[in-house]
């Protein structure tokens, strides 16, 4: 099965729509998982055009216009996928994700929040994070893609659109300008 990963889309309070590659990226997918800060029911609708779409509430979602839960639990072959927000403190901790983890007793979390990609294990919890892919912070705007198939589970970070964030733009040009001697900043 194949599942397109969203997050932290604020269409509506940030940006006024989704990137318009979205539809391409997730062409394929079976489900779409959205781990909430959607901001706008006009986002779930679009994603339903593609696949079905689970979601669930984020910080900034407003419980009364999407009626969504605080966490999901989708079972895919013999994995259970947790979906939650990941509203934890400090940002991204990626402790406290796996006691969300544990008390949803599943094998993948998948979360938002810190509109960062992230694809870590804590001892046999997977914890992933699409990051965004409308308001990126420090890091390129993305969503992802999660295979299962055959007991076995990949996945694959896609980026949308180029950075918005101004010192992760100059720091690939950077790159980009130094590629045929490899220093960087000095190194």
């Amino acid at each position: 099965m194949l599942v397109g990963l969203i997050s932290d889309t604020h269409v509506g309070d940030r940006v006024k729509e989704l990137p318009p590659i979205i539809p391409e990226l997730f062409k394929d997918v079976d489900l779409i998982l959205h781990a909430g800060d959607i901001t706008s029911k006009a986002v779930l609708d679009r994603l339903e055009k593609i696949a079905p779409t689970k979601a669930v509430l984020g910080n900034m979602d407003s419980e009364e216009e999407l009626k969504l839960n605080q966490s999901e639990i989708i079972e895919i072959e013999e994995f259970k996928v947790g979906l939650n927000h990941g509203t934890v403190y400090p940002k991204g901790d990626t402790q406290q994700l796996e006691y969300i983890a544990m008390e949803l007793e599943v094998d993948i979390l998948v979360t938002g929040h810190t509109h960062q990609p992230l694809i870590e294990k804590a001892n046999e919890i997977t914890l992933v994070n699409p990051g965004s892919p409308t308001t990126p912070v420090l890091a390129d705007p993305t969503v992802m893609l999660m295979k299962i198939e055959d007991g076995k589970v990949d996945f694959e970070l896609k980026k949308v659109a180029e950075p918005t964030c101004t010192s992760i733009k100059f720091a690939n040009d950077k790159l980009k300008e130094n590629e045929d001697d490899k220093v960087l900043f000095g190194g």
